[in-house]
């Protein structure tokens, strides 16, 4: 759509394309998602249909790295009155080793399944409302939380300048740049393994609760600027949140504290053209030549433990971006790195307290190394990458993985699909942090995609 054209024009996406959407639509579920396979199909029908009547306005991506499989569906009447509507889904095969030593006979996950909708009211106005399937695997009787489809973001967004701009309502909290760049802007698909800053640990909002998949109600100020006595860009984002709430007889903050968390980042090269203070973790050597270097925290007094034995939280995170672009068209390299230290010293008898909100206490750190095989073989592009994971709590047993894989990308964020092998005890493990908890090591192999438009 030209600069003052109301008309919508529809673009038919290429066959291949076409192709690989049809056959993911026939992907076989095991019988422990037989309820979801019906519903996953019509998901993915939806986004091809949608595809085929996309509109022709010039390429609105979350970042400038990539292109969209096809254009976004837009309403515009000028450049500062337009509405956008996108959707986007990620689903892996996994096969996990058993007692026996062998490979189990694998299912399958619905990772993510979301609808974006975003627009402008005026110069300065803009909103964003994101819908998910959250735990959209839990199904089953019994299962908590239980699968929902519901809001994911609802952001009222006041844009005045590079320098200072305000967003309000429920959103990312900045901290790390895991989160900020969200599931679908990963440089993995299997990306989130550190321990969860409160807003992702948490599952539900309210009572009990302190967000959900990273969100949390509240407003965050942030803006960049060009300091001069040091080349690059200086980036800002703070915000202040609901965070863990609790009743007067339940949970550690009965007093009713807010959450604060800021993130502070230093682009030495080019810099990161993402909306607000969203990130990515790559961007397939599209940008250019990035060094990005990052800090964040987060507090919250009266954060972690239980009724009985509650503690403050704090946490701090540093994390790396470096990609190069090799001269003479001889590839791209990537390299992520993320180092997390986080204190919230409750008492380990919380582990027993039904109210703990048992938040992790000690150190993690990840490093991921990625190449982009230059050449197209095919419809895309290979990428073999290797990673390592380590997480230490302080009152609990330490956990490692390495994972090592391919990714195979055939459009940027917006098509791509993994392949890639998992050895450690960080998957049995997991999330629970009290003392005496043991799990062996155990192979995982996984085989993921992602789409978008």
């Amino acid at each position: 759509m030209q600069k003052g054209n109301d008309t919508l024009q529809i673009r038919i996406m290429n066959f291949k394309t076409m192709s690989v959407l049809v056959h993911l639509l026939n992907l076989k579920c095991t019988d422990n998602e037989k309820l979801f396979h019906y519903g996953t199909k019509n998901f993915l029908l939806i986004m091809l249909m949608s595809v085929a009547l996309l509109s022709m306005p010039k390429a609105f991506a979350w970042d400038v790295s990539v292109k969209p499989i096809s254009d976004k569906l837009v309403l515009k009447t000028n450049d500062t009155r337009w509405i956008r509507l996108g959707a986007g889904y990620r689903g892996t095969g996994l096969w996990t080793e058993n007692l026996n030593g062998n490979l189990s006979s694998g299912h399958y996950s619905n990772d993510n399944a979301r609808l974006y909708l975003n627009g402008q009211i005026n110069q300065y106005l803009k909103f964003e409302v994101n819908t998910e399937c959250f735990f959209c695997n839990n199904t089953a009787t019994g299962e908590n939380p239980r699968m929902s489809y519901n809001i994911l973001d609802a952001i009222a967004k006041f844009e005045y300048n590079r320098y200072f701009n305000i967003w309000g309502g429920r959103m990312l909290a900045p901290t790390e740049r895991g989160e900020l760049s969200g599931p679908f802007f990963q440089a993995t698909h299997d990306a989130f393994k550190t321990p969860f800053f409160s807003q992702d640990f948490s599952v539900k909002f309210g009572e009990g609760g302190a967000g959900r998949y990273g969100r949390d109600d509240g407003v965050t100020f942030w803006g960049n600027a060009a300091p001069g006595f040091v080349p690059g860009t200086l980036g800002y984002a703070m915000g202040v949140f609901r965070g863990l709430e609790s009743s007067h007889t339940s949970g550690p903050n009965s007093s009713g504290t807010v959450l604060t968390a800021a993130r502070v980042t230093y682009n030495f090269l080019n810099p990161e053209k993402n909306p607000g203070y969203y990130t990515s973790s790559t961007y397939y050597g599209k940008a250019g030549d990035i060094l990005a270097v990052a800090f964040g925290m987060s507090y919250q007094k009266n954060g972690a433990g239980s009724s009985v034995h509650r503690s403050d939280f704090l946490g701090f995170v540093g994390d790396a971006l470096f990609e190069k672009v090799l001269p003479n068209n001889m590839g791209v390299f990537t390299a992520n790195g993320e180092y997390k230290q986080f204190y919230a010293n409750y008492s380990t008898a919380a582990f027993s307290d039904k109210d703990c909100f048992c938040m992790f206490d000690g150190k993690s750190w990840t490093i991921t190394g990625l190449y982009l095989i230059p050449h197209k073989i095919g419809i895309g592009q290979f990428q073999p990458y290797g990673r390592f994971t380590s997480v230490q709590p302080n009152h609990s047993s330490s956990r490692e993985e390495i994972e090592t894989g391919v990714n195979y990308i055939i459009d940027g964020f917006n098509a791509r699909i993994s392949a890639y092998y998992q050895h450690g005890d960080l998957l049995l493990k997991g999330l629970n942090y009290a003392p005496g908890i043991a799990s062996p090591a155990v192979d995982v192999f996984k085989m993921s995609f992602q789409l978008q438009i």
